[in-house]
């Protein structure tokens, strides 16, 4: 695997680190954004940790933590880029549900290359992309221990031991769908109107099981064949959205506008349209109908 992935992974575990340090204390530090979202310490201490270990590439960052307008403008004319979400599901992380992840992206040539998606409460990590594959660890902490983090040399070590261990583990989407059963993600805190009428609809034709969940791990619940479907009407920004999508695509499935093409990035507008991800392509024509 390349130097960079590691680093991404590697990066994602250190941050995970620091959040779990602070979620476990009381001393969370919530702020405000301008638009109304909660921001807390752990979210700007895991963005400096990414960020100063992936310096060394010295490659851009488009974070949802210092993203600007200045960068807005540069970012249409970067060819790659480092796509950061330093902690999704910030509400989860408050409430102690457990259900936050950290997001980190590479983006090159027009295509998501390789994401990483860590949940540090839940002690899991899921990585890949298009031509990687997608992968899951559990207990991920209890592989890589926090002592064990010092360095990058040591983290290397471990993950091509843990590889030769087939302690990680491939990961699928579902093969087939069955006529009638349809298992559906939604997100525990962003559950919209147009969401639930698109299930209504589905349910003339499908027996529905809901699993709702926070952040990111909708996407890994599909990619790794819990579900089959993850609908997402209410707005998402590229950071939410790109790390997860990597492993989902790495794992067989797609994330799909609702007409039906792929889901980009470095878009002019960095807000996501609405769309559908998938446990595989043919799988949207059977359901367009609902939309």
């Amino acid at each position: 695997m390349k130097d960079i992935y590691l680093y991404m992974i590697y990066a994602s575990l250190k941050a995970g680190k620091g959040i779990l340090k602070i979620y476990k204390s009381n001393n969370l530090n919530i702020d405000y954004k301008e638009d109304k979202t909660p921001v807390t310490l752990a979210d700007k201490l895991a963005n400096k940790i990414i960020k100063d270990i992936l310096k060394i590439f010295k490659i851009p960052f488009v974070s949802e933590e210092d993203f600007n307008d200045d960068l807005n403008e540069k970012r249409l004319s970067f060819n790659a880029f480092f796509i950061i979400d330093p902690l999704d599901g910030t509400k989860e992380f408050i409430k102690k549900s457990d259900e936050f992840t950290v997001n980190i992206a590479f983006f090159k040539d027009k295509n998501l290359n390789f994401g990483v998606v860590l949940a540090p409460a839940l002690n899991v990590l899921y990585f890949g992309g298009k031509n990687i594959g997608a992968y899951k660890i559990e207990n991920v902490y209890d592989i890589f221990p926090f002592q064990k983090l010092n360095s990058f040399k040591n983290f290397r070590q471990i993950f091509y031991e843990a590889k030769e261990g087939k302690v990680i583990k491939n990961i699928k989407t579902f093969p087939t769908q069955h006529s009638y059963l349809l298992k559906v993600c939604t997100s525990r805190s962003h559950l919209d109107e147009n969401t639930l009428n698109f299930i209504k609809k589905l349910k003339k034709d499908f027996e529905i099981q809901l699993e709702k969940i926070g952040s990111s791990l909708k996407f890994c619940l599909v990619a790794e064949g819990k579900a089959h479907l993850y609908p997402r009407f209410s707005p998402t920004m590229e950071w939410d959205t790109a790390a997860a999508q990597a492993v989902l695509e790495g794992a067989g499935g797609e994330v799909l506008t609702l007409d039906g093409k792929v889901l980009t990035y470095n878009k002019k507008n960095i807000k996501n349209p609405p769309f559908l991800a998938l446990f595989n392509k043919s799988f949207f024509e059977k359901i367009k109908k609902y939309l």
